[in-house]
């Protein structure tokens, strides 16, 4: 194995499973909440920047929007007390609450946030930009129509439900802007201050951030549904899963979320502990770049297709993280079509190999976070591949050198994860079919399927045309469609397992209730003084 590195929607808590623990030889204070995990994929916290699962967590408790989901799918208020949705676009009406700086949070901060988000144009501003908001038009569709009220115009490719759920989304938080332009510099919209800062209106603050070690939230006392049971929380990097198991059971740690399938297991039935199975409508992926001589080919993408094991990985190796799924939307979804016949079909994967001209094989390479459960999932694509003669080198990095390597398209195959920002066919499979320029000149490292270079036009109208159809019953036609052209186009982002996020909490721990986006809230926690 090379390395190159330099130095769950819809009942969204499934199985939560009350489970007796050895006698506890530490304990974390009352009003302090501890997290292990991994934070190698934190590398901003900037929530206009950044996108990766772990800091999505961690700012959904820094900062508010307009709007929240429930872990159910609902949405809800947050800054904006109400709205009014006509044929146009969406009025705002926000409520009276102030930033963790004193400053009243106004219709400019929102104009701002939105602005500065599409201004900024990095991946976050992604989700905004696929339904036809940008840099060029965003002073135009949003704005301030006085101190309390904020109208977003539709941009034309949108209904107001999908506006609605992006915008409960961690990219869209609403930051202070007087704080902000404080700290501008070389005109980077502030970044380099808030990459390490916080500047939000949420039940938190930011204390500290250590890169890969870890990061110390504060109550903010002042948040205007009241100020938070936790005096303090912090996440620690943990993300060896056995020393992660051993602190949990020592009260090291009151919860636990980097842990591997084998160490999860010693908590079913373990009295003092609950296990969390959170569904986040998305997938663990292998992504393929179709620019690479072998992966252009879509015999060579279906031969792979038919070359992994996906039943033997969920069994022993992703477990209670992942069920076999080769269709980008949960099959529990409405208008889900059934999984197509890919699974471990030796000969049949070499015979399409041959077909495709490479008879003899060919190497790649696999670039993986080293992270539970992705290095073990690789590992395992390595050995079902090799038996169709495919050589896979793995090379595991950190989350900066990984993540930095997909958006360049800078990469064999490689595996990342995905979630759906709304429960239904739209929200999971929209980041799977759309990819409305592929040219390398485009550079939109916001876009999943661009990352792969793979080419879909027809998909991609598809998905916009059942972006803006009103009919529920034409539209969910539209989205059986869609997964059907998904399947036929052999995909370059082929989906091997829908992703769910399992957790291990100390009984001491109540009112900790998973999302399935990562927008997990911390306030209302409390912990007990027993388990």
């Amino acid at each position: 194995m090379k390395h190159f590195s330099k130095g769950l929607f819809a009942g969204a808590v499934v199985g939560a499973l009350t489970i007796a623990t050895p006698q506890l030889h530490a304990a974390t204070p009352r009003d302090q909440l501890v997290i292990g995990t991994s934070l190698a994929q934190v590398l901003s916290l900037d929530p206009h920047q950044a996108t990766e699962g772990k800091a999505v967590e961690i700012m959904s408790n820094l900062y508010d929007r307009l709007v929240n989901s429930t872990p159910d799918g609902k949405i809800v208020p947050q800054l904006a007390e109400s709205w009014k949705v006509d044929d146009k676009g969406i009025t705002f009406t926000l409520r009276q609450a102030n930033f963790a700086s004193g400053n009243p949070v106004t219709s400019k901060d929102v104009v701002y946030s939105l602005g500065r988000l599409l201004k900024l144009d990095q991946a976050a501003a992604a989700n905004l930009k696929r339904i036809g908001y940008d840099k060029t038009n965003v002073d135009k569709l949003v704005t301030a129509v006085d101190d309390k009220t904020v109208r977003i115009d539709f941009s034309g490719q949108v209904t107001a439900e999908m506006l609605l759920y992006r915008l409960t989304t961690s990219t869209t938080s609403v930051v202070d802007s007087v704080e902000v332009q404080k700290h501008v510099a070389d005109n980077d919209w502030g970044n380099a201050w808030m990459r390490t800062h916080s500047a939000g209106s949420g039940p938190f603050t930011l204390n500290r951030w250590s890169p890969n070690e870890l990061v110390i939230l504060d109550a903010n006392k002042d948040y205007v549904a009241g100020g938070p049971k936790m005096k303090r929380v912090i996440v620690r990097h943990v993300p060896e899963s056995q020393v992660e198991r051993l602190m949990l059971e020592r009260g090291d740690i009151d919860i636990a979320s980097a842990l591997t399938a084998s160490d999860l297991a010693t908590f079913k039935d373990k009295q003092g502990f609950t296990i969390q199975r959170i569904p986040t409508g998305g997938f663990y992926v292998l992504s393929m770049n179709a620019g690479n001589q072998y992966l252009s080919n879509p015999k060579v993408r279906e031969a792979i297709a038919y070359g992994i094991d996906y039943k033997g990985i969920e069994k022993t190796i992703m477990g209670p993280y992942g069920r076999a799924r080769n269709v980008p939307v949960p099959e529990n979804f409405e208008y889900a079509i059934p999984n197509p016949d890919w699974h471990l079909d030796v000969e049949k994967s070499k015979h399409l190999l041959a077909e495709a001209g490479f008879k003899d094989g060919f190497s790649l390479s696999l670039k993986t976070i080293a992270q539970t459960p992705r290095i073990d999932l690789a590992t395992a694509i390595q050995a079902s591949l090799a038996q169709v003669g495919i050589k896979i080198d793995i090379q595991q990095g950190n989350g900066s050198e990984i993540i930095a390597a997909h958006r360049a398209r800078d990469f064999d195959l490689l595996i990342p994860q995905t979630s759906a920002y709304m429960p239904n066919v739209l929200g999971s499979m929209e980041q799977f079919s759309s990819n409305p320029d592929n040219s390398k000149e485009a550079n939109n490292a916001g876009n999943f399927v661009w990352r792969s270079a793979w080419d879909i036009p027809e998909l991609t109208a598809l998905t916009a045309k059942a972006s803006i159809e009103p009919g529920p019953k034409k539209r969910g036609e539209l989205y059986v469609q869609m997964q059907k052209m998904f399947v036929e186009q052999k995909p370059a982002v082929l989906p091997l397992f829908e992703r769910f996020e399992p957790i291990v909490l100390s009984s001491k721990v109540q009112g900790y209730v998973g999302h399935p986006t990562q927008l997990t809230r911390l306030e209302d926690v409390t912990k007990s003084e027993t388990q």
